[in-house]
């Protein structure tokens, strides 16, 4: 399965039509642009701290990828040069178990793009053979965790820390 296989336009409930992708090495400028339109709740729900601004060993680690178990799709505006979202997904190395992250731009948030996103990775993941996916919330993040439910996701404690949840959903027996 190659990457360049899940490359596809994707129109939202409301209208809104952008292009997906899998990031690429030359994305790193415009990743660190994107995180700049972020809000920073939105920045701690995504990296579970306080983040004022995304490091660039964290933009290296969602461009330079291997594309076997670590995937980071890249969601563009119209003008096809605008980040409008990422969604990450890392497998451990048996392709058993993967986690979801997944960003918006402030201004396209509950446009549907984080919906279509998930489904995009949920199918992206099921193709690859995972068979479980998962998310790590923080409980205040009700937004994220409404939208993993309605996509057939359960909520779980999180071990060792009361502050977060784990979301899971089985997609493969």
């Amino acid at each position: 399965m190659k990457p360049a296989d899940w490359s596809c336009d994707i129109t939202t409930r409301t209208g809104l039509t952008f292009h997906v992708r899998p990031a690429r090495l030359e994305d790193e400028q415009g990743l660190a642009e994107f995180f700049t339109h972020v809000t920073l709740e939105d920045l701690r729900f995504r990296f579970l701290a306080s983040v004022r601004e995304v490091s660039h060993d964290r933009l290296v680690a969602m461009t330079h990828i291997d594309h076997r178990q670590t995937e980071n799709f890249l969601a563009f505006a119209e003008d096809g040069k605008t980040i409008i979202a990422t969604a990450m997904l890392a497998c451990d190395p048996a392709l058993e178990k993967g986690e979801v992250a997944i960003s918006i731009r402030a201004e396209y948030k509950h446009r549907g793009v984080g919906w279509e996103l998930l489904r995009h990775v949920s199918k992206y993941a099921e193709a690859k053979g995972v068979k479980t996916l998962e998310s790590v919330e923080n409980r205040q993040n009700h937004e994220a965790i409404e939208l993993e439910r309605e996509q057939g996701f359960v909520a779980v404690s999180y071990p060792d820390d009361a502050a977060l949840v784990l979301i899971r959903k089985q997609l493969h027996p």
